[in-house]
């Protein structure tokens, strides 16, 4: 049938699939052009999850809360006059900046006062004056240092810092423009450093999203480009040929065209994951051209024509390869059943484009080659390469014969692996993987040390009844006085900022600015202001940040260190039992309720976000990695129709992973979301090469009557070369990931490319002794 469709189709018709395959590509390519980065923030939960629903509910109240961009400097240089000018000349050229809708600085701070007239509480904004002099500075400073409401938040003499909040429109934060809005005002803070020599820090999550973004996109160019060169490379090192190097670069080319354009049509963009899927497709195509182009030079050498060599070089590998590639698309497409957008995307598009390179590879290079002239003597030197041969003659000569030490060695690096495996952690951060010198990492620390943290940490109080809060003497302002002196206790957060913190501002004005009277009120006094606090008969539009307009919510907001998914958890573990001995109720996982008061408390923002769908999101790959095995084995199963096949078939791969699994304990790789990638995809892979192994030996049975110790040794040898090719294009492909910034993807490359080396050299060496001890038992038992 294969001989058929050759015969009848490819030949008939190559001029024909040839341009079809050009028009196709060519079609895929324009899509490609339009190809996008991904700048929304990736969903790592579902709508349906609670801490999804939690916080969307937080965001139709109060608005965004990682829309903020942060810049940081020493605060005592700006006690120069020179050096505050051009602070406030960046405030303002910052603040003009198309896509911003608010800074917030030492420039432009209010002041609040009460209008005895109106009988209400007015902004009063604090002028810097028209002439600044080193006294008229002072004066302006000294005033600010007196409002306590902005120590801790703009600015902290104590830690000799201050910041200026860049707020993004809810449009800008979430689309291209915000690359350049981050672009335009670092290039204005670097005009800021020069002309006054103070380094400026910047960090929040716009720019920390910017940031990656455009590490992403280098990375992807990076990728592609080393990619092909260490293709080529090995290539021309295999082969010693032109047309063995340039055509199967020309086929993977067409596959990565054919990715890029299918995320366009499927609607989707670039993603940190789906970045990775190009150069995933080179390293994964080439072994399929290799694998035609060995079969073709083989039979090339055994004396067939051109014509005959490619009809039986399609006949042998085609149902190899496609087998192979079968079983590497499960290997992506497993992904598609996480409850996870980011993974159904990376999933959907890897496996469809892993059986679209493999049509390519199928089609292409036999068509290829059978215009082009016969393969000179020249070209076949490789199959003859003495170094190729003497180790596939030692494999053979382990296999046969030193089969129990070759069994002893596997069961002790499995014993050592298991022990390397129970040392593993799991832990991730929001601002994962980067180098420690990194400068989006230094200026996060410097935050995090000056102020604790940019992290957006949300807390939503629901009184549960129309003005709750300012019922029963406001009770419930002492208690979210009380849970932010508890949040302060913690270093890991920011000065909390609430309708409390308003309060004790709008205290001190009424007491003529007097800073001792920066304190919640008594309750007497409290209910006295209270009547003025109100969004209809103020100027106060800060309030509508921290209440909402019925009086009934509030919100306590602050941000975080990037401390790491172990320890965000062990934090909520810790305030949630605080919180409840504040409120007198029992807290659940996200919300507590106290019968008596009916109060309803919420932990959320990015920071409970990006926990919860850490943890998500992990489930996620474990249940992916197992179900990958599963359809795996089934598959192995219905192609052998036998169990102890599936468990000889699996264990080669299943070991590579474990050994995968010791290492990152060993050296105290953390499990996350990028390492979890590994064994899903490393397995699938792996796979590939014991279907190449399997089918060549089924098929020397089967067609050549040969015994079973025939048809391995005829099968080392053969398809060794392949196998041996195929070891060093997935190892030195996945390696190229060593160029990346990010320590997660790095991790991904070292070690499924560890995990392929050591599958491969199982595939050539366990397998087949696996293969003779099964037949010995069977013979044995007859």
């Amino acid at each position: 049938m294969i001989n058929k469709l050759f015969n009848n189709y490819f030949l008939k018709y190559k001029v024909v699939l040839i341009c079809f395959i050009a028009v196709a590509t060519c079609i895929m390519g324009y899509y490609a052009t339009k190809v996008e980065i991904a700048y929304q923030y990736a969903k790592l939960l579902p709508n349906s999850h609670q801490a999804s629903k939690d916080y969307i509910f937080f965001k139709s109240q109060f608005g965004l809360d990682g829309n903020i961009l942060l810049v940081g400097i020493d605060y005592h240089p700006l006690k120069q006059v020179h050096n505050f000018k051009q602070w406030q000349k960046l405030h303002y050229n910052i603040k003009s900046i198309k896509g911003i809708k608010s800074v917030t600085s030492l420039i432009n701070l209010i002041d609040i006062y009460f209008d005895t007239l109106t009988q209400s509480f007015k902004i009063n904004p604090i002028k810097i004056p028209n002439v600044l002099t080193k006294k008229t500075l002072n004066d302006y400073l000294t005033r600010l240092n007196n409002l306590s409401f902005y120590k801790g938040l703009i600015f902290n003499e104590g830690q000799n810092a201050t910041i200026m909040a860049v707020t993004f429109d809810d449009i800008s934060v979430d689309s291209r423009n915000r690359i350049d809005i981050t672009n335009n005002i670092k290039q204005q803070t670097d005009a800021f450093t020069k002309s006054t020599s103070i380094q400026t820090h910047l960090s929040g999550l716009p720019f920390i999203r910017s940031t990656i973004a455009q590490k992403i996109t280098h990375e992807m160019s990076l990728f592609l480009g080393i990619s092909f060169l260490i293709s080529i490379v090995l290539l021309w090192f295999f082969f010693k040929s032109f047309q063995s190097v340039f055509y199967p670069i020309l086929v993977v080319l067409c596959g990565v065209i054919f990715t890029f354009g299918s995320i366009v049509l499927f609607g989707f963009k670039l993603s940190i994951l789906s970045g990775l899927i190009p150069p995933l497709i080179i390293v994964i195509g080439i072994p399929n051209c290799i694998f035609i182009l060995n079969k073709y030079h083989l039979a090339l050498t055994q004396g067939l024509t051109k014509i005959n060599a490619i009809q039986k070089a399609f006949y042998q590998s085609c149902l190899s390869l496609f087998l192979a590639n079968i079983t590497t698309a499960i290997g992506f497409a497993v992904f598609c059943f996480a409850n996870n957008q980011l993974l159904f995307e990376f999933g959907l598009i890897a496996s469809i484009n892993v059986m679209i390179t493999f049509l390519l590879s199928i089609t292409l290079i036999p068509i290829i080659f059978s215009l082009l002239q016969q393969a000179p003597a020249r070209h076949l030197k490789h199959l003859n390469s003495n170094k190729i041969k003497l180790i596939l003659n030692k494999i053979t000569h382990f296999v046969f014969y030193k089969k129990q030490r070759l069994y002893i060695i596997t069961l002790v690096i499995i014993i050592i692996s298991i022990i390397g495996i129970l040392k593993i952690k799991s832990v991730s951060y929001i601002v994962d993987d980067l180098p420690s010198k990194d400068l989006l990492l230094e200026d996060l620390k410097y935050f995090e040390n000056k102020y604790g943290g940019v992290l957006p940490f949300e807390i939503v109080i629901n009184t549960n009844e129309q003005n709750g809060v300012f019922k029963n003497n406001a009770r419930i302002l002492y208690k979210v006085h009380a849970l932010q002196k508890l949040l302060q206790s913690y270093p890991e957060f920011s000065k909390p900022m609430s309708i409390v913190e308003l309060i004790k501002f709008i205290n001190q004005s009424y007491h003529q600015g007097a800073s001792k009277y920066y304190k919640i009120p008594s309750i007497t006094d409290l209910k006295n202001l209270s009547q003025f606090i109100t969004q209809d008969s103020t100027n106060l539009g800060q309030l509508k940040s921290f209440i909402d307009k019925n009086k009934q919510l509030l919100r306590i907001s602050c941000q975080m260190a990037d401390v790491g998914s172990v320890k965000i958890e062990a934090l909520i573990q810790q305030i949630k039992p605080r919180i409840d001995s504040i409120f007198n109720y029992n807290l659940s996982e996200n919300t507590a309720i106290d019968p008596k008061n009916k109060i309803d408390i919420t932990l959320t923002g990015n920071s409970i976000l990006y926990l919860k769908g850490n943890s998500f999101l992990l489930n996620n790959l474990i249940e992916s990695v197992f179900l990958a095995i599963i359809l795996i084995a089934l598959f192995m199963f219905i192609l052998f129709t036998s169990f102890s096949m599936i468990i000889i078939s699996t264990l080669p791969s299943l070991i590579s992973l474990t050994i995968t699994a010791g290492i990152m304990g060993y050296f105290g790789i953390p499990l996350k979301t990028s390492t979890m990638l590994v064994f899903s995809i490393a397995f699938g892979i792996s796979s590939d090469g014991t279907l190449y192994f399997l089918t060549k030996y089924r098929n020397e049975i089967r067609k050549y009557n040969k015994t079973v110790a025939q048809a391995i040794n005829t099968t080392i040898s053969e398809i060794g070369v392949s196998m041996v090719y195929t070891a060093l294009i997935l190892f030195c492909g996945f390696g190229v990931f060593l160029f990346s910034d990010f320590g997660g993807t790095q991790a991904l490359g070292v070690l499924i490319a560890i995990t392929l080396l050591v599958a491969y050299c199982a595939n050539l060496v366990l397998l087949p002794a696996l293969l003779l001890t099964l037949n010995f038992i069977k013979t044995k038992r007859l």
